[in-house]
């Protein structure tokens, strides 16, 4: 749109300026031809005898000297003008003064309001739509609300997978808007609003198509951010506008996304009564369930925070129905890989339910993304086909980090990030309930030196008081690796964030989860909403109870230290030939890590006869031991799938 705008503005400038440009010609070549006089010359040569002949219309003179040249002149008024003229014999010949027309002189008066209000129509026309049209200047009130007619919306319930659950729930909105008579008869009211609440990526938007698609309706989409805007009143006015044209439409389907934008509790604001925001909330609640109903009009939103509404918002009669669309578990994930699959040609070796086995934590935006990957390096390698090995490299990829083929390291910082990764392997290994190492590498990933990646068997819920403390132990794995081999002087920053973690682990442990037998099942801290890491704030404990928890802490930390470094200790052989195996194939897996635990032979890994040893024996030369601090964000302890990259970061995905 800007650049059309800029396009016409450019056009409209070069014809302004030809067409000035071919006026001035023409009234230079004009006026070239015909000199300017003055009154008193003119006299003078009237009076000598220089004057052939003149035209006189009104005030303008027009004449030609005896040789033959013209000249232009005007009249002030002299009163003998005609006797000078008579008495020296010139031919004078005079005209009426041109008339014009009433409409032209009206024209030529109004001609630049005229031409203002043209260029002012023109502009906004080329913002979009004119003065009340969408886009226009007196579009403020009008709903931003995009329509999407029955035949427009594709999506059906088949497309939906990995949420069984909630595709029962939205089923009989389908069925009403198909056949609302079957439950009017009954006296059954259909729920005027469902609230769909879920993680991010979990297919919240899609459910909400598919119904329109399923009950062939219309389907008006809008943000909750569309509604609020810097002018008071707007956002109230837009909702209006909506409902107006949806009850035109009715039956059909308004989905709001992200409702949290201008669904928050009222009250919380720093505008009061005259809160932009809040007065768009009233107007919503209003227009939901008020003294006018919504026949035919099905409100649908989404969100990943539901606490924040406002209870109004929550109340049967508006959101009657909340609808959990969360993480799907391992027979959702293969359902939702077929989906995706369906575009993508497909090694018959492909195997989805493996695949998805090995995605816990995954949600269907993740699942879409490791497809597109996995067909990323298919097309890379020039393959016609999509094979189980590009869906390794995607996952990989996904969970590690890119692969820094052009990062180089020092032998020996090579070398301690290998015992750094399998220290973290073998503690992860010997400790109870600790999810199973699915790769070892010290290949530079992202911002990363090296990874340990751990993988659960089966999804998980909830971690017990024993799995906690064995990820305590992991943690330090690393760091307690580095100083057995290299000495306490020789510790890296890498552990840095490891610390970090497992620090926040112990502290959730005894202020939220109730695991400290000393202090016992109570609340001693809150999150704050929004924190990305966790962080969390004082209930109001007494000193004496902060210093305790402190101890607590302590405790847990140094027991699941102390246990690392008690195995470490116990299999120095161990941690020797997998550091050595690290440095031979940069990468082992599961298996090879089993063989080592077992005192055997590590093996080549599965993926060795595709790595080319050239490409990468001369990446590891040279680095920094500082970079080992730059770790990925880490996220709560509750996601199931782990990561520990390079220096001890053990990041939670999700």
């Amino acid at each position: 749109m800007k650049n059309d705008m800029l396009k016409n503005i450019l056009i409209w400038t070069v014809v302004a300026t030809v067409m000035m440009s071919i006026f001035n010609h023409f009234s230079g070549q004009q006026l070239s031809s015909r000199s300017q006089l003055a009154y008193s010359d003119f006299i003078d040569q009237v009076r000598q005898g220089g004057v052939s002949q003149v035209s006189i219309e009104g005030s303008t003179i027009r004449g030609a000297y005896t040789n033959g040249q013209a000249f232009t002149t005007y009249n002030p008024g002299d009163p003998g003008l005609m006797g000078d003229l008579l008495d020296n014999k010139v031919v004078v010949n005079a005209q009426p003064p041109e008339q014009q027309s009433v409409l032209m002189q009206i024209f030529i008066s109004w001609f630049p309001m005229l031409l203002l209000i043209g260029i002012w129509i023109f502009f906004m026309r080329s913002m979009g739509g004119g003065l009340g049209g969408k886009g226009g200047p007196m579009s403020f009130g009008k709903s931003k609300a995009k329509m999407l007619t029955d035949d427009q919306v594709k999506v059906t319930l088949d497309d939906v997978a990995g949420a069984d659950e909630a595709k029962e729930e939205v089923g009989e909105i389908v069925d009403f808007l198909k056949d609302p008579e079957k439950y009017q008869n009954l006296g059954g009211n259909i729920p005027r609003g469902v609230l769909m609440v879920g993680p991010p990526g979990t297919g919240k938007t899609l459910l909400a198509k598919a119904i329109a698609g399923e009950a062939k309706v219309p389907f008006f989409s809008i943000s909750g951010s569309d509604f609020v805007e810097m002018f008071v009143g707007v956002g109230a006015s837009r909702v209006r506008d909506m409902f107006e044209q949806a009850k035109a439409h009715a039956p059909c389907i308004i989905f709001i996304d992200e409702i949290d934008a201008v669904g928050r509790s009222r009250g919380a604001g720093m505008g009061g009564g005259n809160d932009e925001r809040e007065q768009t909330l009233n107007q919503m609640l209003v227009e939901m369930d008020g003294f006018e109903g919504n026949e035919g009009v099905i409100v649908i939103a989404a969100t990943n925070r539901a606490d924040v509404l406002d209870p109004a918002l929550l109340r049967p009669g508006r959101f009657d129905r909340q609808v959990t669309v969360g993480l799907p578990d391992v027979r959702g994930r293969e359902q939702i890989l077929k989906v995706h699959m369906r575009k993508v040609p497909l090694d018959p070796g492909v195997k989805p339910a493996m695949i998805a086995r090995g995605t816990p934590g995954f949600s269907g935006a993740d699942l879409a993304n490791l497809v597109n990957e996995a067909a990323l390096f298919a097309a890379r390698n020039n393959d016609k086909i999509v094979t189980q090995a590009h869906f390794e490299k995607a996952k990989d990829k996904i969970l590690m980090g890119v692969e820094r083929k052009s990062m180089v390291m020092s032998e020996e910082e090579k070398k301690l990030t290998a015992y750094h990764e399998a220290g973290h392997a073998i503690i992860g290994f010997l400790v109870p309930e600790h999810d199973p190492v699915y790769k070892v590498s010290i290949m530079p990933r992202g911002r990363a030196l090296g990874v340990t990646m751990y993988l659960p068997l089966e999804d998980s819920y909830s971690y017990s008081k024993r799995k906690l403390e064995s990820q305590l132990s992991s943690l330090y794995g690393g760091r307690i690796a580095e100083e057995m081999i290299f000495g306490a002087e020789a510790v890296t920053t890498g552990a840095s964030n490891d610390i970090m973690r497992a620090t926040h682990i112990a502290r959730n442990m005894v202020t939220k989860w109730g695991l400290s037998e000393s202090l016992g099942p109570l609340m001693y801290e809150e999150d704050d909403n929004g924190s990305i890491m966790g962080s969390s704030r004082n209930a109001n404990v007494s000193g004496e109870i902060s210093k305790e928890i402190d101890l607590e802490i302590r405790k847990f930390i140094d027991r699941n230290y102390q246990r690392s470094q008690k195995l470490l200790e116990d299999n120095i052989d161990i941690l020797h030939a997998m550091a050595d195996a690290l440095m031979t194939y940069e990468t082992i897996d599961a298996d090879q890590v089993k063989n080592l635990m077992n005192r055997q032979p590590p093996g080549e890994p599965k993926e060795w006869h595709e790595m080319n040893r050239e490409d990468h024996s001369d990446k590891n030369d040279s680095g920094s031991v500082a970079a080992q601090d730059e770790k990925a964000t880490q996220t709560e302890v509750e996601s199931p799938k782990t990561v520990d990259i390079d220096g001890a970061t053990d990041v939670k995905l999700s």
